[in-house]
């Protein structure tokens, strides 16, 4: 049985733990929750869009790419994402001569012909997302700590209020400000036990698994291998040579991977000897979504397959830690689900600092009050 000393010292981490993450907690949960609608709020914040006709023979990824070149002469183009149950719409991310590294435009094309529609107006859905992953600017291992925090929350929380199924059911309405709180936090807490455990886990593997295989790389590189010099490249761009076709690479994609269901097409150094073409995406009838294939364009010949259902435990896991954390793999109900016990966090979060906060204003209105007291009682002596 664990004994006061120790549930006081949880209780102690559980309160500071919750109060130092606290605003960043609700910025990344509250996110977190909406986020699941990324593809819907696009298209809501883009309703020209939503307008356009769904095809259910898509148009050529050649067409597109055709299509891009004509529109924006010299510009690289990037990505190309295709069409999927929600979005009816190609997209695009171009980088046009002359603009930074760092600037891509966003473009909408037409899923029947491949038209280009032209740059798209708003990324609402995409900015949310990115304040979810990144809190816009930071590193991605700032959120897997949250991740951490988060999971070390919900222990100590299962320790201190031991009595869970009678708390289950525990309201009282009537009682003080900080009572009614805190029985709600309780409540909260327990009933999206699962769910907080679920998002907190995978969450924090997402955002600290690159971090620790970046370091296991470094540690496990001998400093022969490091000290290395590495071969002279030529410059990208100056051997031309032509391209196969898009859609035949991604056929052979298919082939590599079955079940391949691609997502994106990023092309890199395209239009010279050394482009590639990667295909990434869901693997039809399973969860997994990091199945990626990277095809030299100018031979068609495959140069990196990836398929998380081949390659191990640990790649298999991380396969299915973003479609978990994110709920995209139900259809629209499971998002529902997961926005509605995704906001609790957000929740808990807040009521967890005004319970803090009333605590320490409560005894902070003990302490004023025992003051007088014990100055009457120095003035009786």
């Amino acid at each position: 049985m664990t004994s006061q000393r120790t549930l006081h010292r949880l209780f102690t981490l559980h309160s500071w733990a919750g109060i130092v993450t606290g605003l960043l907690m609700f910025i990344v949960c509250f996110s977190g929750a909406v986020v699941v609608f990324k593809n819907e709020i696009d298209l809501w914040a883009n309703p020209s869009l939503a307008q356009l006709p769904r095809s259910e023979k898509p148009a050529s990824l050649d067409a597109v790419l055709a299509q891009l070149q004509t529109r924006y002469p010299g510009a690289t183009v990037e990505t190309i994402a295709l069409p999927d149950a929600v979005n009816p719409n190609y997209f695009a991310f171009v980088r046009e001569r002359g603009a930074p590294a760092n600037t891509r435009t966003k473009v909408a094309l037409r899923s029947d012909t491949g038209a280009v529609v032209g740059p798209v107006d708003s990324q609402l859905g995409q900015y949310l997302r990115m304040l979810h992953v990144f809190l816009f600017f930071g590193p991605r291992w700032i959120v897997g700590f949250l991740g951490v925090a988060m999971l070390v929350l919900i222990a100590t929380g299962i320790v201190i209020h031991r009595k869970i199924l009678a708390e289950l059911f525990t309201q009282r309405w009537g009682r003080s400000f900080r009572v009614v709180m805190s029985d709600l936090h309780k409540s909260a807490g327990i009933w999206g036990l699962g769910f907080h455990i679920l998002i907190a886990a995978t969450g924090a593997w997402m955002g600290l698994a690159p971090l620790f295989e970046q370091g296991f790389k470094y540690v496990t590189t001998t400093s022969t291998e490091a000290a290395a010099p590495k071969p002279a490249r030529k410059a990208e761009g100056s051997e031309p040579a032509p391209m196969q076709s898009l859609d035949a690479m991604y056929a052979t994609a298919q082939q590599a991977v079955p079940g391949l269901e691609a997502h994106y097409v990023s092309l890199r150094r395209w239009g010279t000897r050394t482009a590639e073409a990667g295909f990434t995406g869901n693997l039809q009838g399973h969860l997994a979504s990091t199945a990626r294939v990277d095809i030299l364009a100018a031979t068609g010949v495959p140069k990196k397959v990836h398929d998380p259902r081949t390659a191990g435990f640990w790649s298999l896991v991380n396969g299915l830690m973003e479609p978990l954390h994110f709920g995209d793999f139900g259809g629209l109900a499971l998002k529902w689900l997961y926005f509605f016990l995704g906001m609790t966090p957000a929740f808990l979060s807040i009521s967890g600092t005004l319970i803090w906060l009333d605590a320490r204003r409560q005894r902070r209105r003990e302490a004023d009050a025992a003051q007088p007291a014990a100055e009457g009682v120095t003035a009786a002596g």
